[in-house]
């Protein structure tokens, strides 16, 4: 009776919820991937299962590497977002440090303003960045979306940051302080390295941001020689109403393959990253 029991309390309480969000969460990618592997009869056959392959062909992403410039989108794509990331962990640091390990007037208040600021609507700010771009005549080039990208990512980065740095004890800053260490040195030899599992989360968390933008690339990127992937392949693969939804999966999937790398190698300091990070020392 006990082991009947027991059985069924996995079945209902974890195999079946399990389950349930593997098809959830998998969903999309196996669609995306049937669609892919599809030839244009049977993807425009009305008969036909949307998940059920019978001809599989590559043939979708051949003309998606030969016919388009993807190979151009995914070495954009790549170099935004790295550039994007350094510069965002660089001056999300250099916000969190001080306001986590420093006592100053304001302080609790400038918090609140970060934390503030990463909740304005995107929509409310490419105004002005489009403007400021203008100016600095950054349009249809790289430099646009590496400058801009970084007021989304900063604000982020910097309360994640900060979540981190308050689990670090103070003794072994003031330890170091005590020692002769100047405060940057502190900072960089005794901090840093152990708040790095919270710079790798923080690093994914921006890395995948910059690599999914749309808004900003869609503004300031209009020549298909400096299109990211999401801007090229929507740009290029629906033209009026016509939608070509094989080369259209395809390079959604060859999109999101980056993105699954980074998880998939990192995905152990970004838990740890995350948990430290949301709960106060």
């Amino acid at each position: 009776m006990v082991g009947e029991l027991t059985w069924r309390k996995r079945l209902f309480g974890l195999w079946i919820p399990l389950v349930v969000f593997y098809v959830v969460a998998l969903f999309p990618f196996t669609w995306m991937a049937a669609t892919s592997l599809k030839t244009n009869a049977e993807l425009y056959n009305p008969k036909a299962n949307p998940l059920a392959i019978h001809h599989p062909s590559l043939v979708h992403y051949i003309d998606l590497l030969t016919e388009t410039n993807f190979l151009t989108w995914a070495a954009n794509t790549m170099m935004v977002a790295v550039v994007a990331t350094a510069i965002s962990l660089l001056l999300g640091s250099m916000l969190a440090y001080p306001l986590a390990r420093m006592r100053f007037r304001g302080a609790p208040l400038l918090a609140i303003t970060v934390a503030v600021t990463y909740l304005v609507p995107q929509t409310l700010l490419f105004v002005p960045m489009a403007d400021l771009i203008g100016r600095l005549k950054l349009g249809n080039t790289l430099s646009a979306v590496m400058l801009t990208y970084p007021t989304l990512l900063v604000p982020f980065i910097a309360w994640l940051l900060m979540g981190y740095f308050k689990t670090v004890p103070k003794e072994l800053e003031e330890q170091a302080l005590i020692d002769g260490a100047s405060r940057w040195r502190a900072m960089t030899r005794v901090i840093l390295p152990l708040c790095m599992p919270g710079f790798i989360s923080a690093g994914i968390f921006a890395f995948t941001l910059a690599q999914n933008e749309f808004l900003y690339a869609l503004l300031f990127l209009s020549r298909s020689s400096v299109r990211t992937v999401p801007i090229g392949v929507v740009g290029e693969l629906i033209r009026g109403d016509a939608f070509y939804w094989g080369q259209l999966m395809a390079g959604a999937l060859l999109g999101s393959v980056p993105v699954a790398l980074v998880y998939s190698f990192f995905v152990k300091y970004y838990v740890a990253g995350l948990t430290a990070g949301a709960v106060k020392g």
